[in-house]
C-alpha cells in the first residue's frame, strides 16, 4: 500500500481535535488526529460520499 496522505478540513485550523482523511483510488481512510498512529477506517468511495452528503445536508427547521 503506498503512503497515505492525511489531510484535515481547514475549518479546524490548529485545533488537535478532528477527524483526517486520506484517500486513495479504491478507499478512503478516516482516522482521529488526536491518534495518529491508532487504528483508522477504511470505507469505499462511495461510502465517503454517502456519509459527506448527509454531513452537510442543511437540517429541517
Amino acid at each position: 500500500m503506498p503512503k497515505l496522505i492525511w489531510q484535515k478540513s481547514s475549518y479546524s485550523g490548529d485545533a488537535s481535535n478532528c477527524v483526517e482523511v486520506a484517500t486513495a483510488p479504491s478507499t478512503i481512510h478516516i482516522r482521529d488526529s488526536k491518534h495518529t498512529t491508532g487504528p483508522h477506517l477504511t470505507v469505499t468511495p462511495s461510502a465517503w460520499a454517502d456519509f459527506v452528503s448527509l454531513a452537510v445536508r442543511p437540517r429541517s427547521q
